[in-house]
């Protein structure tokens, strides 16, 4: 029977796959990768021969339908990103929304994502929270923030290192510079690192430290208490 696998695949440590992860992606007809050459390391090092296509945000829209063809034909697929579970800041909801629209079956595998374990580590409350992924970079940024001001859940960022300080300033214009906070990168690897603090001592501590990898920000609710 046809059906989409989305597979989460680990965020750093390759050891973090699962054997069930592993099992689906050598027994599909089909993977689909967001960057081929990120998938080729992860199945090279596991001996997984597997048809393998891209499947990006770029050419996504343009995908869907041949990808729908192949499901409803019979073919097993899954999708995967270069690192997390697909759809969670990355591709992934467009084609779900497809399938489920064309009737499909879709399996989505527990697994690794980056913004759990950041905000388990960052010691702040993590009885509620809300992610909000990647800030907007111009248009509808200061919106965002605006709108999160009153939040009191704990809320959880993804951010490249390029902007990261300009991300901590930002919050610190909407949340208050005594805001506790904390960013967590390359997260299940060699070098991972959480630095917690308020958001103006993670500003002094990076700009003199330049981050490098992927980064997780972990910011205190408005209303929660210690």
């Amino acid at each position: 029977m046809s059906k989409l696998f989305l597979v989460p695949t680990p965020v750093g440590n390759l050891n973090d796959i699962t054997f069930r992860a592993l099992e689906i992606l050598g027994s599909v007809d089909l993977i689909l990768a967001e960057d081929t050459r990120q998938a080729l390391k992860l199945l090279n090092h596991f001996n997984i021969r597997a048809a393998l296509r891209s499947h990006h945000m770029f050419n996504e829209h343009k995908s869907v339908d041949s990808i729908c063809k192949k499901l409803l034909a019979g073919d097993k697929i899954a999708l995967i990103s270069d690192a997390g579970t697909p759809g969670i800041s990355d591709p992934g909801y467009l084609l779900v929304r497809t399938c489920l629209e064309q009737g499909i079956e879709i399996e989505t595998l527990p697994g690794a994502t980056a913004l759990i374990p950041a905000l388990v580590n960052s010691g702040l409350p993590c009885d509620r929270f809300c992610f909000e992924g990647f800030l907007p970079v111009k248009k509808g940024r200061n919106k965002r923030l605006v709108s999160l001001e009153d939040e009191p859940r704990t809320m959880i960022f993804y951010e490249s290192p390029y902007r990261l300080i300009k991300t901590l300033n930002d919050m610190v214009s909407h949340f208050g510079s005594g805001r506790e906070a904390s960013v967590s990168r390359e997260l299940s690897k060699i070098y991972e690192e959480t630095i917690r603090g308020t958001l103006s001592s993670l500003i002094d501590h990076f700009s003199n430290n330049p981050a490098k990898g992927e980064i997780v920000i972990v910011v205190k609710g408005s209303d929660q208490k210690t």
